[in-house]
């Protein structure tokens, strides 16, 4: 699904994609970041994504078309590998409730944190073994 108009938000902190049936989609900076098609975060092949942390302020510097199905999108963090496809930019959309959750799992789980000066501490009970 290709938008007629694309939008970079005033804050740079969100990409705004308007459709032709009216809708619109919002995508947050750190979002597209983290979930970025670049090899940088997928890696090259299953099992081998790299965990984005601490992308929380990134923010979009600018946004290029790539040829007529696909935008570049260079970050503030220098980040600007990932060629983002119509399909997989509605995609992200649509799935965002959940590809967020999952992806806030999965920095839980590595003890890592959205804010890039926040250091996670697990504290080890010794009670516990």
């Amino acid at each position: 699904m290709t938008p007629k108009r694309v939008v970079l938000g005033k804050a740079r902190d969100e990409l705004v994609l308007h459709y032709s049936d009216g809708s619109v989609a919002q995508l947050p900076a750190e979002y597209l970041r983290v979930e970025s098609p670049s090899a940088e975060v997928r890696g090259h092949g299953a099992g081998q994504e790299i965990l984005q942390h601490g992308k929380a302020r990134v923010r979009i510097e600018r946004v290029e078309p790539a040829g007529r199905y696909a935008l570049q999108i260079h970050f503030d963090d220098s980040h600007s590998t990932g060629i983002y496809s119509w399909e997989y930019l509605h995609q992200l959309w649509e799935e965002y409730d959940q590809r967020w959750a999952d992806y806030l799992g999965r920095l839980r789980q590595a003890g890592r944190s959205r804010d890039p000066e926040e250091q996670v501490v697990r504290l080890i009970d010794p009670s516990r073994g």
